[in-house]
């Protein structure tokens, strides 16, 4: 089914078992691994961005709506102590393996994908956006400016902070005491997680330092009414 049509690109939700091998490969070419497939693929609504003029997969990520009640079986409470959430009381969804073909450098592939993603939130009522996003590598030295940042500016409200589960956590809001260079931070976070601090987003107070994927990933929520309307109203024009 597709969701959007823009341009060069339409957005379409997986509608068989090809469409989700497809997303999967996509997925291990872009984190480095042989294989990406897990249990939770077959609870999601997966999200594919391919190319119109040959039907190629440049983009995908994956959508698993939930309550509070049920936080606990979401793929970033393996990595996280999400109990706080557990009492939030409305519409959430996970949004999880958002990745881009590296050979696809296309802008508006992201334009795209930010376009479903809106007109799904839209959909089905959600109220809170979450998910982990990730720095490529394990070396927390790389991003200290970008940890700074998110210190200074985006941790999440107290009532729904998630607390430490994971092994091995860089716990940097409880480390760090250098005032951010601003350059340096915004050149060090990922895409993904740019677009969610523009959004309001927030995140944890430590970074889990996951090997097997070779990132640090920090849980980000997105409160979608406390997005401002200027960005809603941008957001809606791409999925318009």
């Amino acid at each position: 089914m597709t969701v959007l049509k823009k341009g060069r690109y339409r957005a379409v939700h997986a509608q068989t078992a090809t469409d989700i091998e497809d997303a999967q490969a996509l997925r291990a070419r872009c984190f480095g691994l042989h294989r990406d497939a897990d249990a939770f693929d077959s609870m999601c609504t997966h999200i594919l961005i391919r190319r119109v003029s040959d039907n190629a997969l440049v983009c995908c990520f994956r959508m698993m709506p939930l309550s509070g009640a049920e936080i606990s079986r979401s793929y970033s409470a393996q990595y996280y102590a999400l109990e706080a959430l557990a009492a939030y009381d409305g519409r959430m969804v996970e949004m999880g393996r958002f990745c881009v073909d590296p050979e696809a450098r296309d802008p508006d592939i992201l334009r795209v994908a930010w376009g479903a993603m809106t007109t799904y939130v839209d959909d089905n009522g959600v109220e809170l956006l979450f998910g982990c996003s990730s720095f490529s590598g394990t070396e927390t030295s790389d991003y200290l400016d970008a940890f700074a940042m998110l210190k200074a500016r985006h941790l999440a409200p107290k009532r729904w902070l998630p607390r430490v589960k994971a092994p091995k956590v860089f716990k940097y809001a409880a480390r760090l005491r250098r005032k951010p260079d601003a350059k340096k931070a915004q050149r060090g976070m990922p895409p993904l997680l740019r677009t969610y601090l523009l959004m309001g987003g927030w995140v944890s107070d430590h970074a889990v330092v996951d090997d097997r994927m070779n990132t640090l990933h920090v849980f980000t929520g997105v409160e979608i009414g406390a997005i401002s309307p200027a960005r809603k109203r941008l957001l809606r024009a791409v999925a318009g």
